[in-house]
């Protein structure tokens, strides 16, 4: 059986989605969606680990679907800072300056690749859909260098653990009888290793990213033990690409892309395209092929903070029972000697 846990209707898909409780093969997209990605590429590769001066932070809260009783819910923190990057800059270039943007042509002029340096980091992740959780807990390292005086090339990696949990007091189908196999007295929990990778090649005007998350398959168990199962975690591949238009001295606009694949489903595409103001404020809307579209908005509260929200629909049937998809993210900029409220590099 083949399933995409995140596209399917309401009420079959809670039971498809205890697939892996039952003797058989599933294979679905396992890991979150995250429809602002753009403002926290870290979430997805562990090579941005320490891309910044400063210690980065984010804390995110999505609700697909609303309206839904079940629908996915997701919850993450990410923190990640740099170790031993020095930075020549001898005068702060993010202070405002009468008549000149921060983030104008000059800014950009005087762009210089990274020191070479390390970063490390942690992501903790609590996605929960129904009667199952998944949390992951991540420490991620990665080493920068500059290749040419404009452009860097990182490579980062994860190590961690994934827990995979099922609450069977929450198995209520109503006059759906649920497999006698399924475990059905209490919570049950599996752990599981988990590693991610990835590489991020990145400029003053573009960006490169190749990653892969969940790289140990598990298998996945949730009966009595008395029936062998073939469920399990499936690797889950990322490649993003971007380029910073400067359409005047105080306007930005980054068109993305995002191909995601996960085996046996299609590649599936994501484009993203964000307005920037100065550093004031953002706008922005994304499209996933065959599956939804979104828009986004986000704006600076002093130099330590930023917020972005965005809203989806689906295109799909399940658009017929909810109400939409919520996400907040919150940033948060710590010991950044330059009072940098725009970060360089995460775009």
């Amino acid at each position: 059986m083949t399933i995409q846990t995140r596209h399917i209707q309401p009420a079959i898909g809670l039971l498809l989605l205890l697939g892996p409780l039952f003797h058989r093969t599933v294979h679905a997209q396992q890991q979150p969606h995250y429809t602002q990605y753009i403002l926290n590429q870290y979430i997805l590769n562990p090579a941005l680990t320490g891309i910044e001066n400063y210690t980065d932070i984010k804390l995110s809260h999505r609700h697909q679907w609303s309206g839904l009783q079940g629908s996915p819910v997701t919850t993450y923190f990410t923190v990640h800072a740099p170790l031993g990057k020095a930075d020549y800059r001898t005068t702060a270039t993010s202070f405002d300056v009468p008549g000149q943007n921060p983030r104008g042509q000059r800014y950009w002029e005087s762009y210089t690749a990274a020191v070479p340096h390390h970063g490390i980091g942690a992501q903790v992740v609590n996605d929960v859909t129904g009667a199952l959780s998944h949390f992951n807990a991540l420490l991620t390292y990665a080493y920068h260098i500059g290749i040419s005086p404009r452009t860097s090339l990182s490579a980062g990696f994860g190590a961690g653990f994934s827990r995979f949990s099922l609450n069977s007091a929450k198995l209520n189908f109503g006059t759906t009888t649920v497999d006698p196999i399924v475990y059905s007295s209490g919570v049950l929990n599996k752990m599981t290793a988990n590693f991610s990778a990835g590489l991020y090649l990145y400029a003053a005007d573009y960006f490169i990213g190749l990653s892969a998350q969940q790289l140990a398959p598990a298998r996945l168990s949730y009966t009595d033990n008395t029936i062998s199962t073939t469920g399990q975690t499936v690797p889950h591949f990322f490649a993003t690409a971007g380029y910073r238009f400067l359409l005047d001295e105080d306007f930005n606009l980054i068109p993305s892309l995002m191909l995601k694949y996960v085996s046996p489903l299609p590649v599936q595409p994501e484009l993203n395209i964000k307005l920037q103001y100065r550093d004031v404020l953002w706008l922005g809307t994304s499209a996933r092929y065959k599956d939804g579209y979104a828009a986004m908005f986000g704006l600076k509260a002093g130099n330590a903070l930023h917020i972005g929200y965005s809203y989806d629909r689906t295109t799909s049937s399940l658009n017929n029972y909810s109400t939409g998809s919520h996400e907040l993210l919150l940033g948060f900029i710590l010991g950044n000697k330059y009072s940098d409220a725009c970060p360089r590099n995460i775009w």
